[in-house]
């Protein structure tokens, strides 16, 4: 549509130059083209989530294991099995269920109410009843209710950080495009609707935040691994030992009994709600160091965490400019302030050089600083509010610089790469060195020259001012060229954007902790170098990439950004996802910081989302996993080192948990090779009670174990949860200690009963109270073990017997729970066990110091052997 005058003469609304629709028309066009909103993607319904949580792979195990029981006549336990099922189902979808409503979020950024010109007026009509080739008017502060091509735009500038990254506003001119979603910072503009609804650039970046499937955790990956393992050791066992029961001359059901009762023993039924409240208890102490966990798994995900990227502004940087030197012919001046205030410690020559050029520099913006609720903050452009707090900061005590009364406004243009204004006669200009330095006399030139390069190697943004005096305001047919030209240059300004205190640290520890970090950035190139070098991210040699020159070739491109200090910078969303694409196919577990619309599906793509909670969008923070609620780049650190804490618990609880299994599964293979003249020790309903009974509380309590000293001093963990050392320790040596201690005990009880090896199997009575004894067994053994489990190097002793107080509060409550086990009569009728006899609970006593000295000497060896193979890993590495 080509913009005319509009018929309704000056009274038709505040800019001329665009003809409006009539109201027939957009009518007729709602109905062609639909209402201007994002399209809805169709939301997994609830139910089929919470499914999904009860059939998994494990979850399948356990239905089956449910209805042998069954089938077995045992319905105890398989109603116990189902409800295990249930618990761990629901509790998971609760904890897990986080919404993704980015596309929802998207929607919210689209103003309820705009301004159109319909019917040769300007009326207000709702966002969603704008239609192609509406004529659109904005004001500064208006958001952008659609995709529209400027007809008119005076002193026009809009922020697209939100969609590109970019920092600073950007300046438009009659003809460019501006997008739905992003606002009009400074000036005036109307413009013609190019796009609504999903022809939109905001429904491109939702439709790519909805197409990114975020891929599973490494802990995700690690718990389906033991499941797979341990199902085939239930199921493997299982098998072997019904055929073998069926060989020896047990009945089909007793085999099938006890087949059954094998594969409930190998299958940690209390193990996933275990990690599940292991990673909230990790998350609520994420909490109280200002991280927000979304997605429970995400506590684990950055404690694995290898490659970090970062953003910069508001993360490394505290998003906020500041005038800090100023250079004029008469000399330098520092100035050292904070934020947007007045006050300022003042340094240096040409204090009064300064002055001025400050308030030529002030004239030619439009941004200020303003003291809102006690606190000053900028209003517009943060570089121009920057320069308006200069001014205040140079002027004279007591005064302040009053607002000039500018009669013609030149915005800034990104050919010209400057902006000027005209008060009374005089021409003031402020732009790029290299825009303004050649519009000036060449006396001062060279100088100004070497000053630009000194304040850019500072890390500084550099401006340069100047004036000129008119002979009188320009005419209708002036060229704003021949205006700006002959001017005399008053000096530079240099601006800074200061990173956050505590960064420089944070980079150390990630880089100690074996973490590379990137900055990815939709900012200037030069910008993000600078900011780099400042916080001491960028690595040596220097590496600076720019979206628009990334290598096409993948394989290239990855092993650009594999290393530790690049910069990525003027990205687009689209080259953001590939970069976390290309780190995670080299192997990476990426986290990926951000806080724009444009960072969504980078944030989804990415192994942890990390979004901004103070300065960052409501899109990013649903589409990511952390959010930092101090937008802090030391406190992803901070939560990496509990994630790694939370690892290492996972491990404690693990080895915990399957050298129980290991006692447990004892009993039925002592049967099974005796042929059944052995009495089964244990039942299947009294492991379920050790599994989901007695062990919780102590598996839990180690899930909170603190990190320990030396956790961010070494590289994430690459080795699997179930390793070869686990393995060994559990199956070993814990394990077997438990299960010789267990089968003594139960044999103690027999044999003083008198009972003897083949003989007929001894009363009930006796049998019961051998199984009281060996169910106590395990459970004191337990108990040591879980003081053991506390560390894999140093024994409890040395850790300190009450350093971990939920694990004595756990124990208290375990010896509890074995009383209930043992003394209800009724429970303890139907778990088929008695008090123990006096010399059974002796044997079970014995078995706490027993795991914890053999604990002990494993740990003494282990180091030994450690000793040994430091010195051949040192000269390996020389």
């Amino acid at each position: 549509m080509t913009p005319e005058a509009p018929a309704g003469g000056p009274d038709a609304g505040a800019l001329p130059g665009v003809a409006g629709l009539s109201s027939a028309e957009a009518a007729r066009r709602l109905q062609q083209f639909g209402a201007n909103k994002l399209p809805e993607a169709g939301a997994v319904p609830g139910w089929r989530k919470l499914l999904a949580e009860l059939t998994h792979f494990f979850a399948i195990l356990l239905w089956c294991a449910s209805v042998l029981a069954y089938l077995a006549g045992m319905p105890q336990l398989a109603v116990a099995i189902v409800v295990v099922i249930l618990v761990n189902g629901v509790f998971a979808y609760i904890q897990q269920e986080r919404a993704q409503h980015a596309a929802s979020k998207l929607r919210e950024l689209l103003p309820a109410m705009v301004s159109v010109r319909r019917d040769n007026r300007v009326t207000k009509v709702h966002t969603t009843e704008l239609v192609p080739d509406d004529a659109v008017v904005l004001v500064a502060g208006d958001r952008v209710p659609a995709d529209l091509r400027l007809a008119v735009a005076a002193g026009c500038s809009v922020d697209e950080s939100m969609l590109t990254g970019e920092s600073e506003a950007l300046t438009k001119i009659p003809g460019d495009t501006v997008f739905g979603g992003t606002f009009l910072v400074n000036g005036q503009a109307e413009g013609v609707v190019a796009g609504t609804g999903g022809n939109t650039r905001l429904a491109e970046i939702a439709a790519l935040t909805g197409k990114v499937e975020a891929p599973p955790s490494p802990l995700a990956l690690e718990l389906q691994r033991i499941v797979r393992i341990t199902a085939a050791m239930a199921l493997s066992i299982g098998v072997l030992f019904f055929v073998l029961s069926l060989l020896v001359g047990i009945s089909w059901r007793d085999a099938f009994l006890f087949a059954i009762g094998v594969m409930v023993a190998l299958v940690p039924e209390g193990l996933l709600p275990t990690v599940t409240l292991s990673l909230a208890v990790g998350a609520q102490r994420m909490a109280q160091r200002n991280a927000l966990v979304r997605n429970l798994e995400a506590v684990e995900t950055l404690g694995s965490t290898t490659f970090i990227c970062t953003d910069k502004t508001g993360t490394l940087t505290q998003n906020r400019m500041n005038a800090v030197e100023v250079w004029t012919p008469a000399g330098l001046l520092s100035v050292i302030g904070a934020g947007y205030g007045p006050e300022a410690e003042v340094t240096g020559r040409g204090a009064g050089e300064a002055r001025h050029l400050s308030t030529a520099a002030r004239a030619a913006s439009v941004g200020r600083a303003v003291l809102h609720e006690g606190q000053w903050i900028a209003e517009g452009d943060p570089m121009e509010a920057a320069i308006d707090a200069l001014a205040a900061r140079l002027a004279d005590p007591g005064q302040q610089p009053e607002e000039p009364e500018v009669s013609h406004r030149f915005a800034f243009d990104p050919r010209r790469l400057r902006e000027s204004a005209i008060v009374g006669t005089t021409l003031f200009v402020k732009g790029a060195p290299e825009s303004v330095i050649p519009l000036c006399g060449e006396d001062s030139a060279g100088r100004a020259l070497q000053m630009v390069d000194q304040m850019a190697s500072h890390g500084l943004r550099v401006l340069a001012v100047a004036e000129r005096s008119l002979p009188g305001l320009p005419g209708a047919s002036f060229r704003l060229e021949e205006v700006e030209s002959g001017l005399t240059l008053l000096g530079l300004i240099g601006l800074h954007d200061p990173p956050r205190a505590e960064v420089r640290v944070a980079l150390e520890a990630a880089r100690e902790a074996g973490i590379k970090v990137a900055m990815v950035t939709g900012d200037h190139a030069f910008t993000a170098a600078a900011i780099a070098r400042e916080t001491g991210l960028i690595g040596s040699p220097e590496l600076v990439l720019e979206g628009h020159s990334l290598p096409e070739d993948d394989a290239v491109l990855a092993a650009l950004l594999d290393r530790d200090g690049v910069v990525v910078s003027r990205v687009t969303p689209e080259q953001k996802l590939r970069v976390a694409r290309l780190l995670q196919h080299r192997g990476h577990v990426v986290a990926m910081t951000g806080d724009g619309v444009n960072d969504g599906p980078a944030l989804q793509q990415a192994d942890i989302g990390v979004a901004m909670g103070l300065s960052g969008t409501d899109v990013a923070r649903e589409a990511a996993d952390l959010v930092l609620l101090d937008d802090d780049f030391a406190t992803i650190i901070a939560a990496v080192e509990q994630g790694r804490a939370t690892y290492a618990n996972i491990r404690r609880f693990l080895t915990y948990h399957l050298t129980d299994n290991v006692a447990e599964l004892t009993p039925f293979v002592i049967w099974a090779l005796s042929g059944g003249r052995f009495p089964l020790a244990l039942s299947v309903l009294q492991i379920l009670a050790l599994d989901i009974g007695t062990d919780l509380l102590p598996a839990l309590a180690l899930g909170s174990e603190a990190p320990s000293k030396g956790t961010l001093k070494r590289p994430p963990e690459r080795r699997h949860l179930m390793d070869k050392a686990l393995m060994i320790r559990v199956f070993g040596l814990l394990g077997p200690v438990e299960a010789f201690f267990e089968m003594t005990a139960y044999t103690a009880v027999l044999l003083g009963a008198g009972w003897t090896p083949g003989a007929e199997l001894p009363p009930s009575d006796v049998l019961m109270a051998a199984s009281g004894a060996a169910f106590t067994t395990v459970v004191l053994a337990q108990l040591a073990n879980a003081f053991a489990c506390r560390s894999a190097s140093v024994p409890p002793w040395q850790l300190g017997w009450f350093s971990n107080r939920l694990l004595i509060w756990a124990v208290l409550a375990e010896l509890g729970l074995l009383a209930v086990f043992l003394f209800l009569g009724p429970l303890a009728a139907l778990l088929g066990h008695a008090p123990p006899s006096p010399g059974g609970l002796a044997v079970a006593l014995a078995a706490i110091p027993a795991v914890l000295l053999a604990d002990w000497l494993y740990k003494i060896v282990r180091h030994r052997r450690a000793g040994k193979a430091t010195p051949a890993t040192k000269v390996q590495r020389l």
